[in-house]
């Protein structure tokens, strides 16, 4: 059983196991997916990063008592990773980490496409400091990606970096797994896109999870 941490506070249960139905789909591996409280706008920058760190940690030693087999941390930005990673004896999968090296392997021109003002540490780290990186135009925080106009904003950022001779898109935002925003850039565009759920849920079945 995988364990996924949400970092976007949500009341819909069902919005709260997408990226393990994303998961499931893919790979067959069965999940638990809970949030953390009180992060309406989950995480986008320091501030929020720094408030959400305790809580996390708390939910994954949650996981690992009810019996999780591993924990995936849903969030690109890997917040608390290495700390998590400290207090649990399970594995755990992030999916910034998971993305940037899938990115990495495909050895192709990649650029970063995610909510923040730059690409997160974990892909600055795989994919070098200098890697190019776009947000979608109005797009500060995951909300912003469940509407209409994000999702177009969206595709228009990806569409805007394959023009520029980018071959690879690494997502560093998880809620781009929740719009489809892959599957919609291979068929739309015909490119290629790193999902960043389902490169977690790559390695996870790796794992016999």
């Amino acid at each position: 059983m995988l364990g996924i941490i949400r970092v976007l506070t949500h009341q819909d249960q069902n919005f709260v196991e997408e990226h393990g139905r994303l998961i499931h789909q893919q790979y067959g591996l069965d999940s638990i997916s809970r949030c953390i409280p009180d992060q309406p706008k989950g995480i986008f920058d320091d501030a929020s990063e720094a408030i959400a760190v305790p809580k996390i940690i708390a939910l994954g030693q949650q996981f690992q008592a009810e019996g999780c087999d591993a924990i995936f941390l849903s969030c690109a930005a890997d917040p608390g990773l290495e700390a998590l990673r400290k207090t649990v004896t399970i594995p755990v999968i992030s999916a910034g980490s998971a993305s940037a090296s899938i990115a990495a392997m495909l050895q192709r021109p990649v650029a970063v496409m995610g909510i923040g003002a730059e690409a997160p540490r974990p892909f600055k780290a795989l994919l070098g400091e200098s890697v190019i990186y776009a947000r979608p135009e109005g797009v500060l925080n995951t909300t912003d990606l469940l509407s209409s106009q994000g999702r177009q904003s969206a595709l228009a950022c990806a569409d805007e970096l394959y023009r520029q001779g980018i071959e690879v898109i690494a997502f560093s935002c998880t809620g781009f797994s929740t719009i489809g925003l892959a599957d919609a850039i291979n068929q739309q565009l015909g490119q290629i896109a790193v999902d960043a759920v389902r490169a977690a849920g790559l390695f996870a079945s790796q794992l016999g999870c």
